[in-house]
């Protein structure tokens, strides 16, 4: 995930006069748990533009529909129509994987 969050980082930078932006929102029960862990992947990878956040409730936003078998799901959007959803099971994000999803952000950037 952090070679994801990174790359996703640094196509935010090169695409800022195009007002793309992106965040990143983690699942969990235990918020006190996860918030070191995200400053420690903001600090390692430099992180700038991507904020990193916390939703306590591992179903997410019921609006969202997250996969409830998805250990990582991508959603990008382009005004309010979602563009691209990528739900992974655990274990399955790959190099591969994350670059699909970074040359994906050209469906929200047309």
């Amino acid at each position: 995930m952090a070679s994801l969050v990174k790359q996703v980082d640094e196509t935010v930078a090169k695409n800022e006069s195009k007002d793309m932006r992106a965040f990143l929102v983690v699942l969990t029960e235990d918020a006190d748990a996860v918030e070191p862990k995200l400053k420690e992947l903001a600090e390692k990878q430099g992180i700038k533009k991507v904020p990193l956040t916390i939703f306590e409730g591992s179903s997410g936003p019921p609006e969202y529909k997250i996969a409830k078998d998805a250990d990582l799901t991508v959603l990008m959007w382009k005004g309010q129509k979602v563009q691209a959803n990528h739900a992974l099971e655990k274990g399955k994000l790959d190099a591969k994987g994350v670059k699909t999803i970074v040359e994906d952000t050209k469906s929200i950037l047309k």
